[in-house]
């Protein structure tokens, strides 16, 4: 039972990072992270005892995030995906197009989805 989390390089990606090492930790299995940045990742502070893989996003700088994660969970077979998602105003949840909206739409397993604290923005 394998945990997938889509990174990005932002607090939401931070926190499904975090969350994600908790779900792995609670259900004893390894974690892969899935880097949509287009710079290295830094895990050096993750929980030791979860064993993790660090897929980065490969190929052109413009590759679609979406495909990079749905690709993984195709060649993986992970049992969760793990997303951090935006606040959004009544305005912006009518705007299509985000990456968490279609991984959630998408994705082929079940999709944890975490938002920051208020205080947390």
């Amino acid at each position: 039972m394998t945990v997938i989390v889509a990174v990005t390089d932002n607090p939401e990606g931070r926190l499904a990072l975090a969350s994600a090492v908790g779900e792995a930790k609670g259900f004893g299995t390894d974690l892969v992270v899935v880097n949509l940045g287009l710079t290295s990742l830094d895990v050096s502070g993750v929980d030791p005892d979860v064993d993790i893989t660090v897929v980065d996003r490969v190929g052109r700088d413009d590759r679609d995030p979406v495909d990079a994660v749905l690709d993984e969970i195709t060649d993986r077979q992970p049992s969760r995906l793990v997303i951090g998602v935006k606040r959004r105003s009544p305005l912006g949840k009518a705007v299509l197009g985000s990456v968490s909206q279609r991984l959630l739409l998408h994705s082929p397993i079940p999709v944890l989805a975490v938002k920051l604290d208020d205080d947390e923005e």
